[in-house]
């Protein structure tokens, strides 16, 4: 295998709170080993939405109630409502945005939390009678559509962790493609990709490989954009744990009839392993790559699947085995 890759850096918005600043309510901030690793290889882009509007640090902590069928953000202790200010803000700041590749949102946040926010009935001291997103994540979610939005609860979770990163390294280096590359461009990003897709979905693989043909005889700017939707649709959910062996057993393939039987036999057996959650996926890619290296194959040396983004984020252990099942 050659030296590792160099990857584009991508837009990462995030929560401010989460290692960056000491501006939740009472002045704390968030600890993420996540964060920690990943902010050497992107650009972040920090928010507080709270501080954004006048609430300060410290600062009485705020609540989603519903009144009616309208959800409110209200400050119990004084009776304040913002609403109208958050969504403003809310408005402004992805207007004025741009792109990016990806965000993190502080988990159960009222404004920024993104799937498990507790939501009041309008009474105080009542029990929480829903769940949902914060004001501002929601928005997010909303208007971010096709890019990976996580919190920094769940991203401690390696398979989530992994899949966040793959999507926001993978659409990053599309963005820099769709910038300044052309048809052969195109062709070269989805040749490096094409294992990878195929881990992720084999339908959009073979749609996206229709695209790269060209066979209606599109413009540039008509294949990007489709390619683009497309490839977002691909990555939009955690592949399988099975579909790593997949690739694997196609990768075999290139020289399978080189290597001596006690070999394969000794790589199906670490296959049948990783599928029975008894070692890690990271066991077979070594496998694999030594393989690589050792029969010479610079196709398979150059496929993003062996190294979606930078080592060094991730430690990847036993959890990276198929014991995590599905997730969504």
């Amino acid at each position: 295998m050659p030296a590792g890759p160099s990857f584009p850096r991508p837009r990462i918005g995030i929560s401010r709170c989460i290692e960056l600043d000491h501006c939740r309510y009472n002045g704390d901030s968030i600890g993420s080993e996540f964060v920690r690793r990943l902010r050497d290889h992107v650009e972040l882009v920090p928010v507080c939405p709270e501080v954004s509007i006048g609430l300060g640090v410290p600062r009485d902590p705020i609540r989603i109630v519903l009144r009616g069928k309208e959800r409110h953000l209200v400050q119990p202790s004084t009776g304040r409502d913002v609403t109208s200010s958050m969504v403003s803000f809310t408005n402004d700041f992805l207007d004025r945005l741009g792109e990016v590749d990806g965000f993190i949102l502080k988990s159960r946040s009222p404004s920024c939390g993104a799937y498990d926010v507790r939501i009041y009935p309008d009474k105080a001291n009542s029990a929480p009678l829903d769940r949902g997103s914060g004001m501002f994540g929601k928005r997010v979610l909303e208007r971010l559509q096709g890019i990976p939005v996580e919190d920094e609860a769940r991203l401690r979770n390696i398979k989530l962790g992994e899949h966040f990163l793959t999507r926001a390294f993978t659409l990053r280096g599309f963005r820099e493609l769709a910038e300044s590359g052309g048809v052969a461009d195109l062709v070269d990003f989805h040749t490096r990709n094409k294992y990878l897709l195929m881990m992720y979905s084999q339908k959009e693989l073979k749609y996206l490989g229709n695209v790269v043909a060209n066979r209606s005889g599109l413009s540039v700017k008509d294949l990007i954009l489709d390619y683009r939707s497309h490839l977002r649709n691909a990555l939009s959910k955690p592949p399988r744990c099975t579909s790593p062996v997949n690739v694997l057993m196609h990768c075999l393939g290139y020289f399978s009839e080189q290597m001596r039987p006690q070999e394969k036999e000794f790589f199906l057996q670490s296959l049948q392993m990783y599928k029975d959650a008894r070692i890690p996926l990271s066991v077979c890619l070594s496998l694999m790559r030594s393989y690589i290296i050792r029969f010479g194959s610079d196709y398979l040396a150059s496929q993003t699947f062996f190294q979606p983004f930078p080592e060094g984020i991730l430690e990847v252990g036993i959890t990276d085995s198929c014991d995590w099942r599905e997730m969504s």
